[in-house]
């Protein structure tokens, strides 16, 4: 009894350590996986979330980003070359193009910033930020050309940026998706560059009616009838415009619901899944930023281009209507092409020609009525 009692004893102790402290093994695990089962995940088919916390943040984290990721921002001491250059040799043949150049990687990551931005703000308010934002550039050279009374140079800019945006940037996006996708055919959304073509339509007939009224000599006041034509032109693009902007945010809803019911499509589920880079403070900072310098440059650019053109001999509507919208559409023109090498001719359609449809109903119009400046 004695022996049995001293066995029974040493057989429970032996099950209350084997409870208390259970050793390494399968045993352990199937005591763990009885203990806390892993139930299933619930969320299992649905689309991921963005975290827009999970990026690594910082002040040299962002510089790091936006002044050294792009090797085209080598061309930044250009710009400072030029005030250089102005302040101690005056030469304006080397002023206009160094500042030139100077412009074009600023312009592009001010595209950059404003692409971050749009990433907190939607697909719709980013659109319209990189419309707004990209045509930045533009609108800083006509200011400045506006402030020297440099009219024509203005006109001449802000109608090569509506031929620069509609056949050089939108072509070579046609030409570079076609070399890219081969044999696949490139298909965009109907109703869009529909709309954009009737915007587009009608900037085209509020340009010319004040050049008609002017050049066939039927003003009643030589000078005055086609500044106010130009002016009532100006308000009916204004409205239209508006009235576009307007249909765009409130139909925005109602897309990404008929996008996300029918599957949407690959441009749509690329900008779903694509995270910023940087914060949104930081990509509103790097616009001040960017676009103060742009200001800066594009100063001594203006105050270069008749300088320029008696050193080179060329005609001052070749620089006004050719170089400089090339140098304004550098965002534009890289990221159209871009989209379009990726098989996303929506994206490109709506930046090219919603930056000629900006150009010609928006700043022109704001032009002419601010400015006095007639559409002719």
């Amino acid at each position: 009894m004695t022996t049995d009692g001293a066995d029974y004893r040493r057989l429970l102790h032996g099950r209350q350590n084997s409870h208390q402290a259970p050793v390494d093994g399968a045993d352990g695990f199937e005591d763990d996986n009885l203990a806390a089962p892993q139930s299933p995940p619930h969320n299992v088919g649905a689309r991921p979330q963005r975290d827009l916390g999970s990026a690594d943040w910082g002040v040299f984290g962002s510089m790091k980003i936006v002044l050294f990721k792009s090797k085209l921002n080598l061309l930044i001491p250009c710009g400072f070359l030029a005030i250089l250059i102005d302040y101690t040799s005056q030469n304006q043949g080397w002023v206009f193009p160094l500042s030139l150049l100077g412009i074009i990687p600023l312009a592009e990551r001010l595209g950059f910033a404003t692409e971050q931005l749009g990433l907190f703000t939607g697909r719709t308010a980013g659109g319209l930020l990189n419309a707004t934002f990209g045509n930045a550039t533009e609108l800083v050279i006509s200011i400045h050309a506006l402030r020297s009374g440099k009219l024509r140079v203005v006109q001449q800019s802000l109608l090569g940026s509506i031929l620069s945006n509609t056949l050089l940037v939108l072509g070579c996006a046609f030409f570079g998706g076609g070399l890219a996708c081969g044999k696949t055919e490139q298909a965009f959304r109907k109703e869009d560059a529909v709309l954009n073509s009737g915007l587009l339509l009608m900037a085209v007939m509020g340009l010319v009616s004040p050049a008609m009224l002017y050049y066939t000599h039927t003003e009643v006041n030589l000078g005055q009838s086609a500044l106010a034509l130009s002016r009532f032109s100006s308000c009916i693009m204004l409205v239209a415009y508006a009235a576009f902007i307007y249909f765009e945010l409130s139909n925005s809803r109602r897309r990404d619901e008929a996008s996300e019911g029918g599957g949407g499509d690959q441009g749509d589920d690329d900008y779903e899944y694509a995270y910023p880079e940087i914060s949104k403070w930081e990509a509103v900072a790097w616009l001040g930023i960017f676009t103060a310098w742009i200001s800066v440059f594009s100063d001594f650019l203006v105050d270069a281009i008749e300088g320029a053109s008696k050193a080179w001999k060329i005609p001052i509507a070749f620089i006004s209507t050719v170089l400089l919208p090339i140098v304004g559409n550098a965002a534009e023109h890289a990221s159209a092409v871009m989209f379009a090498v990726k098989d996303k001719l929506d994206i490109s359609l709506g930046v090219a020609i919603g930056s000629s449809t900006q150009i010609s109903m928006f700043v022109v119009g704001c032009s002419t009525m601010c400015c006095s400046l007639p559409l002719i």
